[in-house]
């Protein structure tokens, strides 16, 4: 016996669909000629069956089918039949009417049950050998699944024998054969399938065929993949029995329009099919109110929260529920708004603002919404306390986690939580699982779709990384170095090397110097003009800083003209003018540049960022990413993901070009896909499990304390326990557990078991922390505020408060300008002036100092100056800290603390955004004052208030909502407050 295409193939699809329910009626015996697509009996038979007013005058099934041949001619002339398809499906899903009803009103026509998909309601058929002839032209279909007489899954089979074929030629045939050659047959379409008995392919009209999609069923992850004709069987009988050919009809398909104003026809990937309709079910059983779904980068999101809409709104057992899509941040409201307004989502609204949020949900809106997580910031308290809301949360693991999340819970304390997201995070202080999945959930997810899993099944492309220029590699011991030079040069302690400022790392330095930006800028331009360009393909390069942006954009303009490349940032009202004109797009300017860069005709090659257009920013022609900034973790890898989109015919895979070895960093974030994951799911239990024993482990460092002795005396012994710098180190390693494991655990009622030994350590630990002296500084801090000394963040300059050989006052300054002889050196009078602009940080007129000092220190190290001038600025400075002193000691702390804050918010004055200063600064005061008490900056409480007050006048009263104005203000309040 041979095997052959039809007899271990064809015959065997069929035979999995064929039933009492669909019988096997072979082409040739098909009530039909050649020349028509629709079994005419068949369809005017539903027409009577499923619509009264048809019934009652069957004549008028006539003038429905006399509409639907129009529909099918017109696609006749047309190469792509996606356009009358749209149209048709409308019919299909009982979107038309006719006017039918009394007095000629209107009633829609019903073409299909899908109420009752099965063959109680609907005449199902499969054939085989079906010819159609369309003029001159003929061509036979292996399957072809009927409904009603309408023909709406296609397929095509190969023989699983024959190595020169595959399921490619097979759907190739449909894609570029039939549907191009006998278009007609192909309207009232579903979709399409093709196998060699290896594999199964799906896919829909005018889809070219590198993007149809296999299935496979990922519910029963304790199965393994199937593979042969089991894995076509499964498929078979998951896709295309009634009930899923008609969910696909009436929620997996939908309409958009390409980058070429194309009418384009999407169908949903088996892992958006069946995350939504664990969606579905889980809301109509209602027993959990939760679930997280992971799916890579790339693998489709943005249309599985589509799928999720449409269907969770037509649900009858949901009784029209409200359905929320929460974003992080605007472009992700803009791209996702895009996607839902493409699919012509019906009772749509995009929130502009969190009065429209609130006023939607204290109506009860039964809309789909979409709003950003920001506007649940001012929620008074609950909005909606109904049980069919639905919220799906973009990028679980980001905002939504901290106050934010908590408002949007208050404000929907019935409401169905989905959290979505392509990089998940499980440390203890950002825990997606904690707040988004469900225990009964294998290893904590409603569905998973992984990095291997997009590559295998094409959903997304591999990744590449090419290191380059090794001669200016920036590694970790080449920061090293600089480290030390650093340290040598101001004769630091190695416990002194652990409190260098933030604000000015050496990393920074080094990748942000000229000479080294030129040399990448050009290494850049010949790597894209020889390897990128050719290919038809585009470029992002991600850079430091916007300042970096810019310098990128001045080196890259020099080698390959200013139309070649942009840059495209956030906008900051300290931004000087051009950058505002030139490189902070609005919504309309950023779709614009967006089309443009996706447009394969446009000049424009090449998008420079820092921060803005890592996420959310879906390019498929973007190839190559060069990579030129320190990225972590999530962020790390949803940045390098923009490159992973499918872009055929030629796009085989993305590359990340890398200047700066963040290769092992990459690997690192990729293990969340595999062993590291499932260690990572930690829930909420394990944690309450962890606080005690962590808790008890930073107690053991203060033996024989006795922990009920307060004031001066307690905390002296306290301190005693842990008086060297090695134990006070390894002691702020464990508490900064402990704080992480509060904050993640918080508000849970099991806090209030330990919180007289939590506060205890946490005074303790504010007792022994460093005090700031730049700002704030590298050492043991809380929960996600805790900062990366190696590789990130090395301070390049820390004045030195311990070398006060010298008193620097009006009497020496006045001897130094006169002339008098003293025994002091210019290196002497500068360490002075910086240990005294250090005492003063937060005060505006110090800061200004202390920016003369480092512009004068500049131009001596650069040799503009001789050694005379810079001595005589160097007295002048001097003279003007001495004045800047008398001054503060004149003024009340308060006092400065306001005029401190005053100067921060004029500095956010300009014409578009006129802010209040005297307000802001009075509500400021008032708030701060009212939740203060003695001592609140040592204290972790204490602190927090503060901050929660400033944060909520700042950003929901004022709208102020930069992060640097928050911290800068806070720092002013800590200092005078």
């Amino acid at each position: 016996m041979t095997f052959n295409e039809a007899n271990s193939v064809r015959d065997f699809v069929r035979d999995l669909i064929a039933s009492d329910d669909a019988p096997f009626v072979p082409g040739n015996q098909l009530p039909r000629t050649t020349d028509q697509v629709l079994l005419e009996a068949q369809v005017t038979t539903a027409l009577i069956r499923l619509n009264p007013e048809i019934a009652e005058e069957p004549r008028r099934a006539d003038e429905v089918l006399h509409q639907l041949r129009a529909i099918i001619l017109s696609a006749r002339h047309t190469p792509n039949p996606v356009v009358a398809n749209e149209e048709f499906a409308a019919w299909l899903k009982g979107e038309k009417s006719m006017p039918f009803g009394p007095g000629g009103s209107h009633t829609t026509v019903r073409l299909v049950d899908f109420d009752n998909p099965d063959a109680s309601a609907n005449q199902w058929m499969i054939s085989t050998e079906v010819t159609f002839a369309q003029g001159r032209v003929e061509r036979r279909f292996d399957l072809v699944l009927w409904c009603n007489g309408f023909p709406l899954v296609v397929g095509e089979s190969k023989s699983p024998v024959r190595p020169a074929y595959t399921w490619i030629d097979a759907a190739a045939q449909i894609d570029e054969d039939y549907e191009k050659n006998v278009p007609m047959f192909f309207v009232p379409n579903v979709m399409s399938f093709a196998t060699e008995g290896k594999d199964f392919r799906y896919g829909s009209v005018g889809m070219p065929v590198e993007l149809w999609g296999p299935w496979r069923d990922e519910t029963d992850s304790t199965t393994p993949i199937k593979v042969g004709l089991a894995g076509v069987q499964e498929a078979v009988e998951s896709v295309l029995s009634p009930h899923s050919v008609m969910d696909f009809l009436r929620f997996f398909t939908l309409f958009a329009t390409d980058k070429k104003h194309r009418k384009i026809k999407i169908i949903a990937r088996f892992q958006q099919f069946q995350a939504t309709n664990l969606i579905v079910e889980r809301v109509l059983l209602g027993k959990v109110k939760q679930g997280l779904i992971w799916h890579f980068q790339g693998s489709g999101k943005s249309l599985l929260m589509v799928f999720t809409a449409l269907k969770l709104r037509a649900t009858a057992g949901l009784t029209n529920p409200t359905v929320l899509i929460v974003v992080d941040r605007v472009d992700l409201d803009t791209q996702i708004t895009g996607t839902f307004n493409a699919a012509d989502v019906p009772n749509l609204v995009s929130t502009d603002s969190r009065k429209e949020l609130q006023s939607l949900l204290r109506a009860g809106s039964r809309k789909v919404i979409i709003t950003t997580i920001h506007k649940f910031g001012e929620a008074p308290g609950e909005l909606d306390a109904r049980s069919n809301i639905i919220a799906m949360v973009d990028e679980a693991h980001r905002s939504q986690e901290g106050d934010f999340g908590r408002k949007m819970r208050e404000a929907l304390p019935n409401a169905f939580l989905f959290g979505l997201t392509g990089t998940p995070i499980n440390r203890r202080d950002r825990n997606t699982f904690a707040w988004f999945g469900s225990e009964g959930d294998e290893g904590g997810y409603l569905s998973r779709y992984s990095y291997q899993d997009s590559i295998r099944d094409g959903a997304t492309l591999p990744l590449h990384f090419e290191p380059r220029l090794s001669e200016i590699h920036i590694d970790e011991e080449a920061i090293n170095i600089a480290f030390e030079e650093l340290a040598q040069r101001h004769g630091l302690s190695d416990d002194e090397k652990v409190t260098l400022s933030k604000n000015a790392a050496s990393l920074e330095s080094l990748i942000k110097a000229p000479e080294r930006i030129h040399k990448i800028a050009a290494d850049i331009a010949a790597h894209f003009t020889e390897k990128v360009a050719p290919q038809g393909f585009k470029a992002q390069v991600v850079v430091y800083d916007k300042p970096t942006c810019v310098a990128y954009k001045q080196e890259l303009d020099k080698l390959l003209g200013p139309d070649a490349s942009t840059v495209v940032m956030s906008r900051d009202a300290r931004d000087p003018q051009e950058w505002k004109e030139k490189y902070t797009p609005d919504r309309t300017q950023l779709e614009r540049i967006v089309a443009r860069f996706n447009d394969p005709a446009d000049p424009l090659k090449i998008i420079i960022v820092t921060a803005k257009l890592l996420t959310g920013f879906d390019a498929p022609i973007l190839y190559a990413q060069y990579l030129d900034k320190p990225l972590k973790a999530h962020t790390l890898l949803q940045a390098i993901t923009r490159t992973n989109r499918v872009y055929p015919p030629n796009k085989t895979h993305g590359l990340v070009v890398d200047y700066l070895g963040v290769f092992d960093d990459v690997a690192k974030a990729f293990e969340f896909d595999d062993k590291s994951v499932q260690q990572a799911i930690t829930n909420i239990a394990e944690l309450r499990n962890q606080l005690g024993p962590a808790i008890a482990a930073a107690l053991t460092f203060f033996p024989g304390v006795d922990r009920t002795v307060g004031g001066y005396e307690g905390l002296i012994q306290a301190q005693a326990a842990i008086a060297d710098d090695a134990t006070k180190d390894v002691f702020g390693a464990a508490y900064s557990v402990v704080g992480q494991l509060w904050e993640a655990l918080s508000p849970d009622p099991i806090l209030g078991t330990f919180e007289t030994d939590y506060r205890w350590l946490t005074d303790v630990y504010e007792s022994v922390k460093p005090a700031d002296i730049t700002g704030r500084l590298v050492w043991h801090s809380l929960g996600a505020k805790t900062l990366d000394l190696i590789n990130e963040h090395v301070a390049v300059e820390v004045p030195r408060t311990d070398l006060e050989t010298i008193v620097l006052d009006a009497d020496v300054i006045e001897d130094l300008m006169t002339g008098k002889k003293r025994d002091v050196t210019a290196e002497e009078i500068e360490r002075q002036i910086t240990a005294r602009i250090a005492k003063h940080l937060n005060n505006p007129t110090f800061i200004e100092l202390g920016k003369r000092l480092n512009e004068l220190r500049e131009r001596y190290a650069h040799g503009q100056q001789a050694s005379l001038e810079f001595l005589r600025e160097l007295f002048e400075l001097a003279r003007d800290t001495v004045a800047a002193e008398k001054q503060v000691a004149e003024v009340p702390r308060e006092e400065r603390g306001k005029a401190a804050l005053t100067e921060l918010f004029e500095s956010l004055k300009t014409e578009d955004t006129p802010i209040m200063v005297e307000n802001v600064v009075a509500d400021v005061d008032q708030v701060v004052k009212s939740v203060r008490f003695e001592g609140w900056q040592n204290t972790h409480e204490g602190d927090r208030l503060v901050q929660q007050a400033l944060r909520k006048t700042l950003y929901m009263r004022y709208k102020i909502r930069d992060n640097d104005v928050f911290e800068k203000a806070l720092g002013y309040i800590r200092e005078y407050y």
